[in-house]
């Protein structure tokens, strides 16, 4: 028996977005758990986060300044990542479903959660091609 199987990748860049929100791990959690709640994934384990320090601070800086911020989320369905640029007010994230989906309001959603002026949207299909089934032989 031969199945189609596809997946859906989202690759996505924000721009003119808030630096403050895109340093702010608070921030980054929400926007996590809202896209989790509704495009209703499937966490494998807890997100794992990394901070930069800034790339503006000098050695005359202060310490408490931070940069951009990394993230990563496992999912039953593949992966959601983020990293953020605070500093060109934009921010990367790239969301990958190994099984076909509904779609996400991005442009509105981030606007909201991350003040991002402009969104743009790459939507791959990932064809895995026709998976033969096992034939079992007697």
């Amino acid at each position: 028996m031969t199945t189609p199987t596809s997946g859906e990748e989202w690759i996505v860049e924000a721009l003119g977005c808030d630096p403050t929100r895109l340093a702010d791990p608070v921030a980054l959690r929400a926007l996590f758990a809202a896209m989790v709640s509704e495009l209703s994934l499937h966490p494998v384990g807890e997100p794992l986060w990394h901070q930069f320090p800034s790339p503006l601070a000098t050695a005359d800086g202060d310490a408490g300044e931070v940069g951009g911020i990394t993230g990563m989320l496992m999912l039953s369905e593949s992966h959601l990542t983020i990293h953020t640029f605070p500093e060109h007010a934009s921010a990367c994230l790239n969301l990958f479903c190994c099984t076909p989906r509904a779609g996400w309001e991005w442009p509105v959603r981030l606007r909201e959660l991350l003040g991002a002026q402009e969104v743009r949207v790459r939507h791959v299909l990932r064809e895995y091609g026709n998976v033969q089934s096992p034939v079992s032989h007697p």
